[in-house]
């Protein structure tokens, strides 16, 4: 008989939610264990204190495991846990090494990954951002846009007009005043002690932010600040060189990546809906321009980590690309 561990979290303490989560856990053991449901013999589930509305056996059953013995209890009330968490030790016939299955914000219950960061990396308009924000979400961990950082380097030198030469851009690095903090669990870009996260959305931002970030002086100061954040709690961070400069060691890398006019489109929807006139044609030889320039850039330049899985997001929608990549890490865990 193997004696397999689980656990996951939820967002909120609501029915449909427990639902979701439990199957999702429960499924995911049985598949990683290679399981039937008549193998398993009796599941033992708890939850925190903080989830009332829904009893996580009755969530089981409605799952499709019913023909074992279900037994559910609350867990006292503990200082500094985990919330909103659900346990489960499941009992089932056979042999061999069990496959114990942290889902969500629980696998920092891990002994052994009590920290850890995802990287994805890719060229722009891949979708990684997006994938990046919702993943860190689902895995309740800090979601940390690199890509914010530069776009405000590049803000602060078109709006003090600095030439794009190494002596100019080494004092703008010197002296620039960067702050990342985070409101209401989002993300915000100070940039001399103004809010200008929306700003550095422009497309001219943009385009400045590929060539900017070229200058080593600028990856310097910006990695520095990265790696700072990565080693006080697990994050997801996406850029181009996260995997494979920023954080070589992270524990789960990415290369996200869809063709130029794909990107295209995802991009001039994103301005059309900001109000910008989009003309796709001129969009797409922008992103290729771009890509060659972060390609090909002698510091850091874009490209896949040996160790990296990729993920070609052309014909999958979002929610199909977070899906796929918290398998992966599943797998990897």
């Amino acid at each position: 008989m193997r004696a397999i561990r689980g656990a996951t979290t939820i967002g909120s303490d609501c029915a449909e939610e427990i639902r979701a989560a439990v199957a999702e856990l429960l499924n995911e053991i049985k598949a990683r264990n290679a399981l039937s449901v008549a193998d398993i013999l009796c599941i033992l589930l708890s939850n925190t204190s903080d989830i009332v509305s829904f009893y996580p056996a009755k969530a089981a059953r409605e799952a499709g495991f019913s023909s074992c013995a279900l037994y559910s209890s609350a867990e006292p009330e503990i200082a500094g846990a985990l919330p909103l968490c659900i346990r489960v030790l499941v009992f089932a016939e056979g042999d061999g090494a069990p496959k114990h299955v942290y889902l969500r914000g629980a696998a920092n219950l891990r002994k052994d990954l009590k920290k850890y960061s995802v990287a994805l990396d890719g060229p722009s308009g891949s979708g990684k951002s997006t994938v990046a924000k919702l993943l860190a979400k689902d895995l309740h961990i800090l979601y940390l846009d690199t890509g914010a950082m530069y776009r405000a380097c590049a803000l602060k030198a078109i709006e003090t007009e600095c030439p794009f030469d190494e002596p100019s851009v080494r004092a703008l690095a010197e002296k620039i005043d960067l702050k990342i903090v985070y409101e209401g669990g989002a993300q915000r870009t100070w940039l001399d002690g103004k809010d200008v996260s929306e700003d550095i959305r422009r497309p001219e931002v943009s385009m400045a932010a590929s060539k900017i970030s070229a200058f080593s002086c600028i990856r310097e100061k910006m990695v520095e600040m990265q790696r700072q954040i990565a080693a006080e709690q697990s994050c997801v961070l996406d850029g181009r060189d996260i995997g494979t400069a920023v954080l070589p060691d992270a524990e789960f890398k990415f290369f996200v990546t869809a063709d130029s006019a794909t990107r295209a489109q995802r991009r001039g929807k994103e301005l059309a809906e900001k109000g910008y006139d989009v003309d796709l044609k001129k969009l797409q030889e922008e992103i290729e321009e771009r890509d060659r320039n972060d390609s090909t850039r002698a510091h850091s330049p874009l490209k896949r980590a040996e160790d990296a899985v990729l993920v070609d997001t052309s014909r999958m929608t979002i929610e199909e690309v977070v899906a796929y990549i918290k398998n992966k890490i599943q797998e990897k865990v």
